[in-house]
């Protein structure tokens, strides 16, 4: 009904039926939807597994790769999610720069197991007042620590920048030994980030 009225309209007028090519004009006809929705179909499951676990995991090894080259180099683009950001950077510049009584926990444990096997009481005293003692002035060093970063973090880029989480990525970066740290560290002790 409606399409006969069409295609005599066209038929009346040659200049219609024939485009000529516009400057600024899409000069093509609009593809049918269901012609487009053909092209862009993918299957979800490619016929070649095996071709494709093999690009797959080539895919990933390669990812891996920068992402450990990253870590050692310390480039942001490259870095996992948890250790992106100007601010991160500036937690860890921070931590690093410092000396922190957490480092030294592992090694003081080391000398408190030897001692733990002398069965006599000055060598189980020394090995009670060594562990707790170490511990309680690490986490108090661990705490004013957070609470002057913080500061500087929030005076640098802004109250709100704050990185969630940071706290406990401080604490658990001062706790390991310097050389295990990673990423690794980008600043010598003392030069602290301004």
């Amino acid at each position: 009904m409606f399409w006969s009225k069409k295609k005599s309209l066209d038929q009346g007028h040659p200049a219609a039926a024939s485009s000529d090519a516009r400057p600024g004009a899409k000069n093509r006809p609009t593809p049918r939807r269901r012609d487009q929705e053909a092209a862009n179909k993918r299957p979800l499951v490619v016929a070649d597994r095996k071709a494709a676990r093999g690009t797959d995991k080539v895919r990933r090894k390669e990812a891996l790769a920068r992402q450990r080259e990253a870590m050692v180099t310390g480039d942001d683009a490259h870095l996992p999610a948890r250790d992106k950001g100007p601010e991160r950077r500036y937690l860890r510049d921070y931590v690093d720069a410092r000396w922190s009584v957490g480092e030294i926990m592992l090694p003081v444990m080391l000398l408190v197991l030897l001692l733990s096997l002398v069965r006599t009481t000055w060598a189980l005293t020394t090995v009670f007042v060594l562990v707790y003692g170490l511990i309680i002035v690490a986490v108090i060093d661990a705490v004013l620590m957070w609470r002057r970063v913080k500061a500087k973090i929030a005076a640098k880029f802004g109250p709100t920048k704050v990185p969630a989480g940071g706290a406990m990525y401080a604490v658990m970066r001062a706790f390991q030994i310097r050389p295990t740290r990673m990423p690794k560290p980008q600043v010598k002790r003392g030069s602290f980030p301004a």
